[in-house]
């Protein structure tokens, strides 16, 4: 596990109104940012490289955030760089009929990214303790066992090689409202906005302390959480860019050798 001032560390208790969310570390602003950003991104687009050749480890990055967080846009930003076929994305949304007659894990299980590859989970199983909890869509006695499921889903994972790392994209509720303004002013972004964000709006305190639980009782060695300032959309960008390249560095992954002597090969 890397030292991070956005880990939850497992064990410690977080309250999310005790951090910050528009921190901008060390920068002065964006541009300040942009060139380390861009350094980054090389780096993890060569690192990505060695990890789908060696083919001994899978990466699983779980972005989390309320509504209008920044999800669509940090995967957008971070893996810009990355080879797309080393690279899969998926989005849960509503349970299918089919998803609903097995148990919740059952539908995150089957797209678990293999070896070689990077996952990208745009919500995740933390639904399930999240927006189901909520919205009293199961009973309490049931989303209260699902911790320890998901924390040994995650460790069953880890176990098998899949390094995992969770982003909550941490953001205020006014920095909420004015994401969700815009998408109300401008017409090109219209498509995004959904009335039922301000139904969902009015539950953020309750969501407030189910995300708290969630990064209480599921951050672990073996797949823990960040809390990652959100408001500034570059800052966000840098702390996942940055977390995920010392992850990977932190492997000591390499290409495997050739299957024959290459050099008395000839191309004829």
């Amino acid at each position: 596990m890397i030292d991070s001032p956005y880990l939850v560390k497992p064990g410690k208790k977080v309250a999310l109104s005790k951090v910050p969310t528009d921190d901008r570390g060390d920068f002065k602003d964006k541009e300040d940012a942009t060139v380390e950003l861009e350094k980054l991104l090389k780096r993890f687009d060569a690192l990505q490289e060695v990890m789908y050749a060696e083919g001994k480890h899978a990466l699983l990055i779980v972005f989390q955030a309320m509504d209008a967080g920044g999800k669509d846009g940090a995967i957008e930003m971070v893996f810009s760089g990355i080879n797309p076929q080393g690279c899969q994305v998926q989005s849960f949304k509503v349970p299918t009929p089919l998803e609903k007659s097995h148990d919740f894990l059952w539908r995150v299980h089957a797209v678990a990214p293999p070896k070689g590859m990077i996952g990208i989970f745009n919500r995740s199983h933390y639904e399930s303790v999240l927006v189901e909890r909520v919205k009293d869509l199961v009973p309490q006695k049931v989303w209260k066992q699902r911790y320890a499921r998901i924390c040994e889903f995650e460790q069953l994972l880890a176990d098998e090689g899949t390094v995992i790392l969770k982003f909550y994209l941490h953001i205020s509720k006014d920095e909420q409202k004015q994401r969700l303004q815009a998408r109300l002013d401008d017409p090109r972004k219209n498509w995004k906005f959904n009335p039922g964000d301000l139904l969902e709006r009015e539950n953020w305190d309750a969501y407030q302390e189910a995300y708290e639980d969630a990064l209480n009782k599921c951050s672990t060695a073996y797949a823990p959480w960040f809390i990652v300032p959100s408001d500034r959309k570059w800052f966000r960008n840098w702390v996942i860019t940055d977390t995920i390249v010392k992850v990977l560095e932190g492997l000591d992954m390499k290409f495997p050798p050739p299957i024959a002597d290459l050099q008395k090969l000839v191309i004829t």
